[in-house]
Order: C-alpha cells, then structure tokens, then sequence
C-alpha cells in the first residue's frame, strides 16, 4: 500500500523525459495571426511538453471586438474602500478563437502601486456611483517599484525633521495594464468595450504572491528549486503576471537553478488564451503543459487536440513532484482546482506554506 504522497513522489522519478514539441499548435497561432487574435510574438512555434502532437486547424472567423459599456467576476476578496481614477481602453481583442474571453489594454493614471503579481484592482462603470464594480487581476507584469531595504536610522534632530515631514509621496507613474476578462451574462460593460472607452478604476489591491517571503529564501529550512504554476480558464491572469515579472527566479537554458513548470488546464482547444505568448514563456524558462478537459468537442476553429487530457489535478498526479520538500506552488482558477491540488501537493510534502493563492 502506497499513500498518494508516496505515488505523487514514485511518478517524479518514472516519468519519460520532457518532450518540447514544436509543432504542437502551430496550426492553432496560424490561424490566430490570420484572424488578426495579435499574438504577442511573431513566431509560431510553442514549445509544449505533450503527449502526442497533432493539430489540424482551419481559420475561424471574425475576431476583434467592438467596446460599450457593465463587470466580470474574478473575484479576489474584498479590500479597502476603493479610491477612483480614470483608466482608458487602448485594445479590446478576443482572446481565444470561441471567443469566450477577451484581452484589454487599459491605460491608467498611475501604475506605480502594482508592485506584486497577483495584484487586482476594482473596474466600473465611469461616473455611476450604484453600478457594480469588477474585480479583476492585472494579467501584465508589475510596473511599480518593489520597495527597497529601509536606509539606516536617523538620530537626533534629523529624525525628528523626517518625522514631521512625514514619507515622500511618490510620483504617479502612468502605465497600460492588461486584463483577461471571461465573458458572463451581466459584463457585457466591459467585455464589449471599445478603445477609447473610459472606467472608474481603483487602487491596486491585495498583496498578490507572497513568493519573497514564501518562495525565496529559508523560511521553510529548504531553498525552493522546483516552482509549480496551475492556472484554469482566466485564471491564468495573475500566472502571466507572475512569469512575466521576472520576480520568480526561475533559471533559463542548462544554468541549473530553479525550474518551472506550468499547468495550464482548458474546457476546449478555442477557450486557450495565450497560445502565442507559450514560446515567450518557455524562452523564460517555464515548461508548458496545456490540459484540455474535452478535447472531443469540435471546435469551431477546426482544431484536433492532440495534447494531455483531463483536468491540471490529473496531469499532476500522472507526473508527481520531484523532491516536494524542495517545491513550491502558485496557483489561480475554480475552487475544486486549486483545492485538489493544495491537498495533493502537501499529501506529497510540500510545505504548506509555499502552495500560494493571490487571494
């Protein structure tokens, strides 16, 4: 008898090596670019760690979304009173071929308070007091400042001048945010914005990922070198966020150092935002793994799924945790997602306190 801890760990050690497979969803970008879904990179060659590798796609159609304005629905916990500025639509773009959720470049007032990824702020309707708001975490990468190590002390009367003058205010940084906003049948307001459309937006909120307090570091007796990232449908807004942020120490090429690994789970091929922005990611040093739940529903776009199957939970336990004490999780999507694999990674003996929510 084995317990799922002893699975989890056995699987680590026998799983086949890493298959980069470039051809994966080639088809799939192709016919992004052609339907004008402005892939973030040019090259259309992600390189997945898969199964098997067959896709077969032909071009969906229309793709660009036109704006009007009402909220989405990632909720990430209630924070302060929210103060508002004014934040404008530069983009609104479909995001995946069924069109199921869109992408929107948001240009804000100030950006200097995004500093975690993992962050969120409040959406709403602009000028209207009753409406409610959304909340939604920034998909892009943090453009404020992390905070510096505190100057020595001040004695005497110097310390007393600094503490009545109090901390300098810092000056408001103007920044473009993007979000991934699933559409729902009462956000309509924001899903179908277009450029140039304005919103109430608050402060940032929330503290995002703790990873320098959790992740780096010796707090838990073991340096992580092993990172998991699991992410279902939009919940891979803050995963972004944090891959692209460069504040996850994740070694590149045969450097050694910390891995990544990124479990990325779908309803259907067409409801997979991202696609082009994979080979930027593994560039960085994630492996991508893709997980389609229902890979027999055809697809609009014609796209066969050739990939892994079933839910990220499944694909975890088939490849099990290479030494879980060494190991660190961040993870974003459904409840039974981020609970099933919270109790299979601690199961395997990952601390508890480095499998991290942004919420």
């Amino acid at each position: 008898f084995f317990s799922l801890r002893g699975k989890i760990a056995s699987r680590a050690k026998k799983r086949p090596p890493i298959m980069k497979i470039p051809s994966l969803l080639i088809g799939l970008m192709a016919t992004r670019e052609a339907s004008c879904f402005a892939p973030s990179l040019p090259s259309p060659s992600p390189l997945l760690r898969s199964k098997s590798a067959t896709v077969v796609v032909t071009a969906p159609s229309s793709n660009v979304i036109g704006f009007n304005p009402t909220t989405t629905q990632l909720f990430m916990g209630w924070g302060p009173d929210p103060i508002w500025s004014t934040g404008t639509v530069e983009s609104n773009i479909q995001a995946c071929p069924s069109g199921s959720c869109v992408s929107i470049k948001m240009k804000v007032e100030d950006g200097s308070g995004f500093i975690y990824p993992g962050q969120y702020v409040q959406v709403k309707v602009a000028g209207d007091d009753e409406a409610q708001p959304a909340f939604l975490a920034i998909a892009s990468a943090p453009t404020g400042e992390r905070p510096k190590p505190d100057p020595p002390k001040k004695k005497g009367k110097a310390a007393q001048v600094d503490a009545a003058a109090g901390p300098e205010p810092a000056p408001a940084v103007p920044a473009t945010w993007e979000f991934l906003v699933k559409k729902t049948d009462n956000n309509d307001w924001i899903t179908s914005a277009s450029a140039g459309s304005t919103y109430d937006v608050s402060q940032v909120m929330g503290g995002g990922f703790p990873v320098a307090e959790n992740i780096d570091g010796f707090k838990y007796d073991f340096p992580t070198q092993n990172l998991l990232l699991f992410a279902t449908g939009s919940g891979i807004s803050p995963i972004r966020s944090a891959i692209e942020s460069e504040q996850l120490g994740i070694s590149t090429g045969d450097k050694g150092g910390r891995t990544c690994t990124l479990y990325y789970g779908v309803r259907t091929v067409d409801d997979m935002p991202y696609v082009s922005k994979f080979p930027e990611w593994e560039a960085l040093g994630v492996q991508v793994v893709p997980v389609v739940s229902q890979p027999d529903v055809v697809c609009e776009s014609g796209a066969v799924w050739g990939g892994r199957t079933g839910y990220v939970q499944n694909a975890l336990e088939e490849d099990g945790v290479a030494i879980p004490r060494n190991s660190g999780a961040l993870m974003c999507g459904v409840k039974g997602m981020c609970e099933s694999v919270k109790s299979m990674l601690e199961d395997a003996g990952v601390f508890e306190g480095r499998v991290l929510t942004n919420f």
